[in-house]
């Protein structure tokens, strides 16, 4: 598709750690369906994001991790690549991820945030991992995280011990559901391009995610 009037720029970015035996080759294979969708004919023609001050998509052999901070414009049809390269890194990760991808409306503008226009900006958060359960510890993690910064401006943290463990319970019953369901092989709600959480308009969020 033409770029020239992308109505968005998309960033995604985040860190997945990867096994041992994972090389370049496979990396660049999982990450086809976002550098095909830049245009580019390979991983390395496309690595580059969109700002020079941001990393880009890099692979670090000796940590086994592979990061993203990538700037691409496109449409909403991206998110199909997005779908894709998850399935593809969940046969790759050691462990569970986030990907947070920001779609940023292109054609909004200072102007129409003091004009109390609603801008398309979207923010996603996509999760990774070798399974269902290294899946859901690391949304359970975060969910815990943003709770718990949340209720500390009003509890003291050793308060919330029994928030958390509620938390729990409904992340164990989620996963005795998918056991029961024979639908282990199979992605959760959350992977695979799923998302665990979308916004819409309001305040705009800033371009890093660092």
């Amino acid at each position: 598709m033409s770029r020239y009037n992308a109505p968005f720029e998309i960033h995604v970015h985040g860190q997945i750690p990867v096994r041992s035996d994972v090389v370049f080759s496979q990396i660049q294979d999982a990450l086809k369906p976002l550098w095909k969708y830049a245009g580019a004919r390979s991983l390395p023609d496309a690595a580059g994001s969109s700002y020079e001050d941001e990393p880009g998509i890099k692979f670090d052999v000796q940590e086994h991790l592979l990061q993203m901070c990538w700037t691409v414009v496109g449409d909403d049809d991206f998110r199909q690549a997005l779908d894709e390269m998850c399935m593809n890194l969940n046969d790759l990760a050691q462990a569970g991820a986030a990907i947070e991808v920001t779609f940023y409306d292109a054609e909004f503008d200072d102007e129409d945030e003091d004009s109390d226009a609603e801008s398309r900006d979207d923010f996603l958060m996509l999760f990774v991992g070798p399974d269902p359960a290294a899946i859901m510890q690391v949304q359970r993690d975060l969910l815990v995280q943003d709770i718990v910064n949340m209720m500390e401006r009003h509890f003291d943290g050793s308060e919330l011990g029994g928030i958390v463990a509620e938390i729990d319970k409904l992340f164990s019953q989620r996963f005795d559901d998918l056991v029961s369901s024979l639908q282990i092989g199979k992605p959760p709600r959350g992977s695979g391009g799923g998302h665990g959480g979308v916004g819409h308009g309001g305040g705009r969020k800033p371009r890093h995610l660092h």
